[in-house]
């Protein structure tokens, strides 16, 4: 019996074709609003009743008699695990072993219609066929099966979180709706993410607006924390993303002639130039470079304009912290925004510094909607916080040891590392250059994820650094060569 991935490379397939994912979720219903004939289609268990298909993919056992003539009428290929599942668990007899008693196995197989693959919910494997990931549902495989076949894109119908079936598939409600025993279709987005992470796969549902576009207020002094947050984006991403640092846009942005409506970080008035970096169509998420995200971040991206041209967080009085638009959602066909008309305001006198970043008057319609997890002010409580905001510059992690939340960007920075987002020569240049704080390189290499824990001779590299927000880029020249020589010293331990 042939594998899933010898059939894939029988076939040629050239693996830069976009495939189509159809489930049976709510979404199912838009398929004819598209034209599905320029993807290759695979169907999800009882899909591949509903139209032909490149490949059914089936892990349930019971689906194939459910199916069994529109399968031999649909299907161009069917793909199951070598041990089929039978209750939503392995099964006792294998592939091979069903095709010899089930009429539409054996036709299957012997027409050369039928392949194989390892699940990952059995230990047992068979031949060479590589284990396909699956946690929760068979979304995950099937997404997994064609990212380890080599293919790029993939879009979805149906693959839906919540609760429900697309009414064409009524009959089945009662039958095998999450009759696996989970709460709720939302658990096969942790799944995607990890696939997307790490397959670098382009994926996301046929009828969103992707890839979900990010820009980040920066400089270059932010570059490392803004790699962090870009790998925390993307670690927990369902859909697949696209970070754009906005200093990275070379555009001019005009000082305000009045020093007091002057930006009060080199960032601040970055975001104003993301309709015209976003040629004014489509969605846009702003947030800044301070920040690391523990949610999937197609939660912001699909909530409602419902007229407004702005969403922004529904902010908490905490701490007696100002509201902010730190974290946003723009619509950028309806925001006319342009920088220079925007400081010549403020040259006369219509608009203020304070009304501008903290009322955002150029806005036609805000509404805030975004919840207030996705914009934490130096707070975090897990489970709860989306977004964690460290908002107090002096005590940021990277420039700081003191910041008593440093172990959740550090856990991200050591994630981000492992992944090979990050580098420890890139820690090392970001300290030569002065952007952030001496002893980060030792805590990375000695892997001590507090940093209020390093040892005295670590704590010593800090004594002369200067934190790029005190305005000065490179350490002072009495410390620059012990440093430096420090730095090597660490570093040669990641040349082995």
């Amino acid at each position: 019996m042939q594998t899933f991935f010898d059939w894939f490379s029988a076939r040629k397939i050239d693996r830069s074709d976009p495939w189509l994912i159809l489930g049976k979720g709510p979404t199912f219903s838009k398929k004819d609003s598209y034209d599905v004939s320029q993807f290759h289609v695979l169907s999800l268990n009882h899909v591949v009743r509903e139209q032909p298909v490149r490949v059914a993919h089936i892990i349930d056992y019971h689906v194939v008699d459910d199916c069994a003539d529109a399968i031999r009428r649909n299907a161009e290929v069917l793909v199951m695990p070598w041990r089929p599942h039978v209750k939503y668990r392995p099964g006792q007899r294998n592939l091979e072993e069903l095709a010899r008693t089930n009429p539409t196995l054996r036709l299957m197989n012997e027409s050369g219609r039928l392949a194989y693959y390892n699940l990952s919910s059995t230990r047992e494997t068979h031949g060479d066929s590589p284990v396909v990931r699956v946690k929760f549902f068979s979304a995950e495989a099937a997404l997994n099966l064609l990212a380890q076949a080599g293919v790029r894109q993939v879009r979805s119908l149906g693959v839906d979180g919540g609760n429900t079936y697309s009414p064409k598939f009524d009959d089945l409600k009662d039958k095998t709706l999450l009759s696996g025993g989970h709460a709720s279709f939302d658990l096969q987005f942790e799944g995607f993410a990890q696939t997307i992470l790490t397959a670098g796969v382009d994926y996301a549902p046929l009828d969103m607006e992707t890839p979900i576009r990010i820009y980040v207020g920066a400089t270059e002094a932010q570059m490392l924390p803004l790699k962090v947050l870009e790998y925390s984006i993307r670690k927990h991403a369902s859909v697949s993303v696209k970070v754009f640092p906005l200093h990275q846009a070379r555009i001019e942005i005009p000082q305000s002639k009045d020093k007091i409506n002057q930006p009060r970080t080199p960032f601040s008035f970055q975001r104003f130039l993301i309709p015209e970096l976003a040629a004014r169509r489509g969605r846009a998420i702003y947030l800044d470079s301070d920040m690391v995200v523990f949610k999937d971040i197609r939660r912001l991206w699909n909530l409602p304009f419902d007229g407004a041209d702005l969403l922004t967080v529904r902010e908490l009085d905490v701490d007696g912290r100002r509201p902010q638009f730190s974290v946003m959602i723009l619509d950028c066909a309806r925001l006319d925004w342009d920088v220079q008309t925007i400081v010549a305001a403020l040259d006369k006198g219509e608009l203020s510094y304070e009304q501008l970043m903290f009322e955002m008057p150029i806005a036609r319609g805000i509404r805030a909607s975004i919840d207030p997890s996705w914009n934490s002010l130096e707070r975090f409580k897990a489970g709860q916080t989306a977004l964690l905001h460290y908002t107090d510059m002096q005590s940021q992690p990277w420039v700081s040891r003191l910041n008593s939340l440093n172990k959740l960007w550090t856990q991200a920075l050591f994630e981000a590392i492992d992944r090979g987002y990050i580098t420890s020569r890139d820690v090392a240049e970001e300290i030569r250059r002065g952007h952030v704080r001496p002893s980060l390189l030792y805590q990375v290499n000695e892997r001590i994820i507090d940093s209020r824990r390093l040892n005295r001779r670590a704590r010593a590299l800090d004594e002369s650094f200067i934190p790029p927000t005190s305005f000065t880029n490179t350490p002072p020249p009495t410390s620059r060569k012990r440093l430096t020589r420090f730095l090597n010293q660490l570093l040669m331990p990641a040349k082995r």
